[in-house]
C-alpha cells in the first residue's frame, strides 16, 4: 500500500501537466488565429482544476499505473469553434498539432529533468524526480503518439482533414461520431498497441539521443 502511495504521489505531477497543457495548447492556438472560445471559457490556463476529468484525468490514469497496460488518460477538451478561425482549413492544423507538440516539448523537458537527477546521485531528491521524470516522459509520448492518429477527433483526424482536399476532409470528418467508439475498440484488441509500439518506440529513441 505505501509503495502504492507513493507511486501515485510521484505520477500526479507529471499525469496533470501531460494532460491539462496538451488541452491549453489547443486554447492558446485557437486563439491566436482567431477563435476566442476556449480563452472567453477560462481554458487556457496551467490550473489543472479547470481541465480535469474525474474519469479521464484522474481514474483511468490510476487504473492503468495499478494494472499496467498503456498509461494514458484525458482532460476535459478545449471547446473550439473552428469556423472562428481566421482560415479554418488551414488553420485547423496548427490547433490540433497543437497539443501533441506541448506533449513532445514536456518529455523533452522531463528527458533533461532525468539529467539533472543523475547529476546529485545519492541525494533525497534524486530517486523521486527520476521516477517523475521516467513517467512525465512516457504518458507525453504515448498522448503525443495516440492524439496523432488519423482519427477524428483524435487531434492526427483533425490535421488530416486540414491536409486533405475537400472531398476526401469531408468523409473523414464524417467519422468523427464514431471515432471514440473506433478507438475503444482497438484499445481492447491487440491493434492499438500493434500501431503505437513502435511509434512510440521511435519517439524514446530520438529522446534518448539527448540522455
Amino acid at each position: 500500500m505505501d509503495h502504492l502511495i507513493q507511486l501515485i504521489a510521484v505520477a500526479a505531477i507529471p499525469i496533470l501537466f501531460a494532460i491539462t497543457l496538451h488541452e491549453a495548447a489547443h486554447g492558446y492556438v485557437a486563439r491566436y488565429f482567431g477563435d476566442m472560445t476556449a480563452y472567453q471559457a477560462g481554458r487556457i490556463s496551467l490550473n489543472p482544476v479547470r481541465h480535469i476529468d474525474p474519469v479521464g484525468t484522474i481514474l483511468l490514469p490510476l487504473l492503468t499505473l495499478v494494472l499496467g497496460g498503456i498509461l494514458f488518460g484525458w482532460a476535459k477538451p478545449v471547446p473550439v469553434n473552428f469556423s472562428a478561425l481566421r482560415h479554418p482549413k488551414k488553420d485547423m492544423l496548427w490547433v490540433a498539432i497543437a497539443g501533441p507538440a506541448s506533449n513532445l516539448l514536456m518529455a523533452f523537458l522531463w528527458a533533461l529533468v532525468i539529467k539533472l537527477a543523475w547529476s546529485f546521485p545519492g541525494s533525497y531528491f534524486a530517486e523521486p524526480m527520476l521516477q517523475m521524470a521516467q513517467i512525465g516522459i512516457k504518458i507525453n509520448v504515448i498522448l503525443m503518439v495516440l492524439n496523432l492518429l488519423p482519427l477524428p477527433p483524435l487531434d492526427g483526424g483533425r490535421v488530416a482533414v486540414s491536409l486533405l482536399p475537400h472531398r476526401q476532409a469531408y468523409q473523414l470528418s464524417r467519422i468523427e461520431p464514431y471515432g471514440l467508439f473506433i478507438l475503444i475498440g482497438l484499445a481492447i484488441t491487440p491493434v492499438l498497441g500493434w500501431i503505437i509500439t513502435p511509434l512510440f518506440g521511435m519517439v524514446m529513441n530520438l529522446i534518448n539521443l539527448i540522455l
